[in-house]
Formats: structure tokens, C-alpha cells, sequence
């Protein structure tokens, strides 16, 4: 086969472009965009997220040094941290400013505001267990503080993760311990307990819980049997 003149190669590298030149550079155009948006969509994300971040963290400035009594103040800080959860209700920054905002309530003795804050947060469609697990127990402190003890432990019944199991059970023994059910915030205290001494974990605090309601406990180190005294369950 002889091998194609010169006039006949051009003459078929016209006719290729013609055919399928416009889907080649059509090709390439969308590569380009594709790079140089993405470029442009990084950079952007982070000047965002720099920004909440900021935003974020002038709401907890302002938090600490807000005046429980001024309620322009209070309103205002009400309204920064709307407009961070309207600009992205399912990021991070949402859920800080929630969390913010849940802590400043609960701090003034509003716990039925705290209640509402952290249940906003609850509704997120953003997906952190760990962050979920902390939002149950902070929910149900606010509302034990509100006598609210059925919807309480139903909260803490959702905390699943065995990593906060000592903090469940702890808190489940101080729903119980408001109810007057000393029985069972003797048991959820040494189920707590039991988790803390197995991770080798801080423990004081629920040692005086636990002895409270009668049951005295030694030193996880020292294998003794716990020994349990009588209480007034009045």
C-alpha cells in the first residue's frame, strides 16, 4: 500500500476536524473548567469556612462577656448566631453557634432555651456520632434542670456508643436520684463506675455520687468487694 501523499494526509486531517473537532475542543474546554473551578472552589470553601470560623468565634467572646440581665445584648447575640446557622444550617459552625448559645442559657438558669438550642442542633442533617452523643447528654442535663425526667432518660436511652457510657450512666444516675429512684441510680452509678475503673478514668466525683446514695467503693487497683450501707431513700 503506498503511503498517503501529502495533499492527502491534509486532506484527511481536515476532514477529521471537521468531524470531531468541536467535540475535542468541547473536551478540553470542560477539563479547563473543571480544573480551574475546582481551584476557584477550594479557595472559596476556605475564605468561607475562615469566615464562620471568625464569626464563630466573636459569638463565644461575646457570650462570655455578655450581661445575663441586658437583654438588647442578649438578643443581639441571639441574632449573630441565627445568621451563622441560616449561611449553612448543616456545617460545623452551625452547631458551635448552637452550642454556644445552648451553654450561654443553661449558664443564666434558662434551661428551657437551652432545651431549644441543642434540639436545633439535633435536627442537622450533619453526620458526627461523637458530636451527636455529646449533644444527647447536654439535652438531657437541660432537661433534668427542668424536672423533665421521663424525656430525660429517654435522651440518654439514644447514647449508645460505648466510649460514653460511663457519661450516660452517670447522668441516667442523676435523673434517677431526682426521681427519688434510688435503687436504680445505685445501679446506673456503678455501672458508670465499672467503665470509668476499666479505662482507668478520673473518678472522684462519682465515688461521692455513689456513696450517697450508700454504696462505698475502693480503689479499683485494690480488688475489694463493694460494700454497700444503708441510706435514707426518703
Amino acid at each position: 500500500m503506498n503511503a498517503l501523499s501529502d495533499e492527502d494526509q491534509l486532506d484527511n486531517l481536515k476532514s477529521f476536524t471537521k468531524k470531531y473537532g468541536s467535540a475535542i475542543i468541547s473536551g478540553i474546554l470542560i477539563a479547563l473548567i473543571a480544573f480551574f473551578g475546582w481551584e476557584y472552589w477550594q479557595k472559596k470553601t476556605l475564605a468561607e469556612n475562615q469566615m464562620r470560623t471568625a464569626k464563630v468565634q466573636q459569638l463565644m467572646d461575646e457570650a462570655r462577656n455578655v450581661n445575663s440581665q441586658d437583654i438588647n445584648a442578649l438578643n443581639a447575640l441571639s441574632q449573630s448566631a441565627d445568621k451563622i446557622v441560616k449561611e449553612a444550617p448543616d456545617s460545623v459552625h452551625a452547631l458551635q453557634a448552637q452550642f454556644v448559645m445552648a451553654k450561654q442559657a443553661y449558664d443564666r438558669g434558662d434551661y428551657a432555651a437551652a432545651e431549644k438550642a441543642l434540639k436545633r442542633v439535633e435536627a442537622t442533617k450533619l453526620k458526627d456520632e461523637g458530636l451527636v452523643h455529646v449533644l444527647k447528654l447536654r439535652l438531657a442535663y437541660a432537661q433534668l434542670a427542668q424536672n423533665k425526667y421521663d424525656a430525660a432518660l429517654k435522651t440518654l436511652a439514644d447514647v449508645t456508643d460505648p466510649a460514653f457510657k460511663a457519661t450516660a450512666e452517670e447522668a441516667r444516675g442523676d435523673v434517677y436520684v431526682a426521681k427519688n429512684d434510688i435503687a436504680s441510680a445505685r445501679k446506673a452509678y456503678q455501672s458508670a463506675w465499672d467503665a470509668l475503673a476499666e479505662r482507668k478514668k478520673e473518678r472522684q466525683i462519682l465515688q461521692i455520687k455513689l456513696e450517697s446514695v450508700g454504696v462505698l467503693v475502693d480503689d479499683p487497683e485494690i480488688e475489694r468487694p463493694i460494700l454497700e450501707t444503708q441510706v435514707d431513700e426518703s
